[in-house]
């Protein structure tokens, strides 16, 4: 009857062992999926706001062309 208690209370602390282990890896999965998902908004961003700059910097030359053009005639 002994051993029965044993065994079952070690297969009992094996159990909580391992669930608890299962829990923390999910908190900690949870965590860094969160990061990876604030690393790519700042990502997307980031690259939104390069495609305005360089439509900016587009314009600026088409601009700077004109007055070229203008000064050259002038």
């Amino acid at each position: 009857m002994q051993e029965i208690t044993v065994a079952a209370l070690s297969f009992l602390g094996t159990g909580v062992g391992t669930l608890g282990g299962i829990l923390t890896a999910n908190q900690l999965t949870n965590y860094r999926l969160k990061k990876l998902e604030e690393k790519v908004e700042k990502h997307n961003n980031l690259v939104e706001r390069m495609a305005i700059a360089e439509q900016s910097i587009k314009s600026a030359h088409h601009r700077i062309d004109e007055l070229k053009e203008e000064a050259h005639y002038v």
